[in-house]
């Protein structure tokens, strides 16, 4: 009975080593959104490119577009940047940036955009990251895809790339 006892250690964790190896299995890339099908939330921020300038969710007119959130402290958003260039100068979709958490008034992020390209019909400067909680942002870089009724179809977490365009959202541009 005594080394039966001895043994309940190690059973333990022998089930919990298999139980984390079949939940580490699974495809958990895709973070699920309560705002998946919804409209864009209520807003009103200024815009990075004039502080004075303030906007609100009516104000992203070109749709169907995306919604990328990023920040220049974001290694990946410098990841995805070149990606994003190319789909604004191929005219594929328009694109408003949500930028996140910055902690000055906005300088460094309009300094950033001057110098690697600017792919944002407009940012919305979102200091306390706001809005990035009322959409369920996790960090930077996110993106949504919202259709041409104003509805949000696709949240992407992670730098966007040409593969990941391919397969998650050029296909909701021809319907």
């Amino acid at each position: 009975m005594k080394k039966l006892l001895n043994l309940l250690p190690l059973a333990f964790f022998a089930g919990l080593v298999v139980t984390l190896f079949f939940l580490l299995g699974k495809d958990n890339a895709e973070l699920k959104s309560v705002m998946i099908e919804k409209n864009f939330p209520s807003f009103s921020l200024s815009t990075l490119e004039n502080p004075n300038v303030y906007i609100d969710q009516t104000s992203i007119k070109k749709l169907p577009a995306l919604i990328n959130v990023w920040a220049t402290w974001c290694i990946a958003c410098r990841v995805e940047h070149p990606f994003l260039m190319e789909l604004k100068d191929k005219s594929i979709i328009s694109i408003y940036g949500l930028n996140y958490k910055e902690r000055d008034n906005g300088d460094k992020a309009r300094k950033h955009l001057s110098r690697i390209g600017n792919p944002y019909e407009f940012s919305f400067f979102d200091p306390k990251g706001k809005l990035a909680i009322d959409l369920g942002v996790y960090g930077a870089p996110e993106t949504f895809f919202i259709d041409k009724n104003g509805l949000i179809k696709i949240r992407h977490v992670g730098p966007l790339t040409a593969d990941i365009w391919e397969e998650k959202f050029s296909a909701l541009l021809k319907k």
